[in-house]
């Protein structure tokens, strides 16, 4: 008998070894994908080897997010695991709560004890470079710190607003915060965020827009204003595809029209064309339908309306501000919108050249804190 169990051992590590072999063959083979269409974000690349990247341990941390991204089939396991972490009883995969109703919440890390103080320090260099221009904060908590009832037993949000909190306080006082989340908390009995994507809806969008208006010193549209037409019932957003957990029921979208249509023309900087809608409706075709709002992210997007002499607004953002964006059409001349995680451009010169008025800084927290891009706003200073 122990001779058989020796044989079976052997050949069971065989197996497993021939199985492990194989798999790094295939991954080895297998060219590296630049972005994730299920995720919605850019994918770690093989980075590229230094002495001194080794010794501090950056070449390691980098190397294993790159396997970890770049592993085959990488959305399949990722739902085996789930599906196996949900039969235990866990309420966790991938960094994304299953939490009540059906809604899928993204896990808050608390960052590094500097960093609260640097993104801080980075918005007021922006606004002392120039003075003459109104900077305007709005660092939207997710549905995390917003529908904290949907949490499961055990789990608090309360992190993501401590820290937004440590970054407010040190803001300098000629920076004007828009602070929405009282008025996102009052409404969280609608529907303002999506059960299955990291995005507000179009509906927590609006609230946003009226409160900034309140904050910025113009009119805003109301509701009745407006055509809401529901565009899909098939949305899957990215925690969907994030945590795996895949017995949840699709989102629906909704757009806000305007009765009385705004005229503009919009210009992505990396398209040759000039289009007069900030809406892709292709998008709903396919997995980003989150993208349907401007197309999804760009380095910069010219948006030139039919007021004359208007306020010429400059807004930096994440993509929470995509469905917001059409909300202010009404009410600027020119937007100029800029996203750090892919513009290259000097911020400063930017605004100068279009003679900006207002600067409009708007970030989820999630993003706030893990955009490692974020300092770039610090250009208005150089």
């Amino acid at each position: 008998m122990k001779r058989h169990e020796k044989k079976t051992s052997r050949g069971t590590a065989v197996m497993m070894l021939t199985f492990i072999y194989l798999i790094f063959i295939v991954n080895l083979s297998t060219p590296s994908k630049m972005f994730s269409e299920s995720e919605n974000r850019k994918l770690e690349l093989l980075p590229s080897f230094a002495i001194r990247h080794l010794l501090s341990g950056k070449f390691t941390a980098n190397y294993e997010k790159y396997i970890s991204d770049q592993f085959m089939q990488r959305d399949v396991w990722i739902g085996i695991k789930s599906a196996a972490d949900r039969m235990m009883g866990k309420k966790e995969s991938n960094g994304v709560y299953l939490g009540r109703d059906g809604y899928l919440l993204q896990k808050f890390s608390p960052p590094p004890f500097r960093e609260p103080g640097d993104k801080a320090e980075a918005l007021n260099r922006l606004a002392e470079a120039v003075p003459g221009i109104n900077t305007y904060v709005m660092l939207v908590p997710t549905a995390l710190s917003v529908l904290s009832d949907k949490l499961p037993d055990h789990v608090s949000g309360n992190l993501e607003l401590e820290e937004r909190e440590h970054v407010r306080q040190r803001l300098n006082k000629d920076i004007r915060y828009v602070d929405v989340y009282p008025v996102l908390h009052a409404k969280r009995s609608e529907p303002l965020f999506y059960r299955t994507d990291h995005h507000w809806t179009t509906k927590g969008a609006f609230y946003a827009y009226q409160e900034l208006s309140r904050n910025m010193g113009f009119s805003p549209k109301e509701e009745s204003r407006f055509t809401i037409t529901r565009v899909t019932d098939s949305f899957y957003g990215t925690l969907y595809s994030k945590s795996g957990f895949r017995h949840v029921k699709p989102d629906s979208m909704e757009l806000y029209l305007p009765k009385f249509p705004d005229k503009y023309a919009v210009k992505f900087s990396d398209k040759s064309h000039t289009t007069n809608s900030l809406y892709e409706r292709d998008y709903l075709q396919r997995k980003d339908k989150y993208a349907l709002f401007m197309g999804g992210n760009h380095s910069l997007v010219a948006i030139k309306t039919g007021i004359r002499d208007g306020r010429k607004l400059l807004v930096i953002k994440d993509s929470y501000a995509n469905s917001l964006i059409p909300f202010l059409t009404s009410h600027f001349s020119e937007i100029y919108v800029v996203d750090p995680r892919y513009y290259e451009g000097d911020l400063r010169k930017l605004a100068n050249a279009h003679k900006i008025q207002d600067v409009l800084v708007l970030y989820n927290l999630h993003t706030f804190f893990e955009d490692v891009s974020f300092p770039k706003i610090a250009a208005f200073a150089k």
